[in-house]
């Protein structure tokens, strides 16, 4: 499979389109959080997938992030096709993530664009990281998306 086909796995489009994304790290899944995710329809987003972690993700890992101990990942996406619906989508993905039990990590890559690094690391990380980042790359040549620095 070409990388350009990897969409093809889920299902997902594979062109570029507007979108409004959130990602929790969930601490677990009860009965209550069963039942805000699906008390009422999801929309207007799109979609609601849940991804079951633990496995390697758990596991002692010497990556920024660290294990991920959460055994679940949540990620809410809608299109905001104007500006009423996307303030609607932001609204229901903040209503189901205050409705779940969020840990307050984020996945890095999964951060959405009002989010930062710091959303995804912890204040020493990111101090580890800056310091990285300045040793290898002084002159900023190396760009992301969600820079470490700050």
């Amino acid at each position: 499979m070409s990388v350009a086909e990897i969409g093809s796995i889920t299902a997902e489009p594979t062109d570029p389109g507007p979108g409004l994304s959130r990602a929790e790290l969930l601490t677990g899944l009860d009965d209550t959080a069963a039942k805000a995710l699906l008390a009422d329809p999801i929309a207007p987003l799109l979609g609601a997938q849940l991804r079951h972690l633990g496995g390697a993700f758990a596991r002692p890992s010497d990556s920024p992030h660290g294990p991920l101990s959460e055994p679940y990942a949540l990620h809410l996406f809608g299109i905001p096709a104007d500006p009423a619906t996307a303030e609607a989508v932001t609204a229901r993905q903040r209503a189901l993530a205050e409705a779940l039990p969020v840990s307050g990590r984020k996945p890095f890559t999964f951060l959405s664009p009002r989010e930062t690094a710091a959303d995804a690391f912890t204040p020493a990380t990111l101090d580890r990281l800056r310091e990285i980042k300045h040793r290898h790359d002084p002159h900023g040549v190396i760009r992301g998306n969600f820079p470490v620095l700050g």
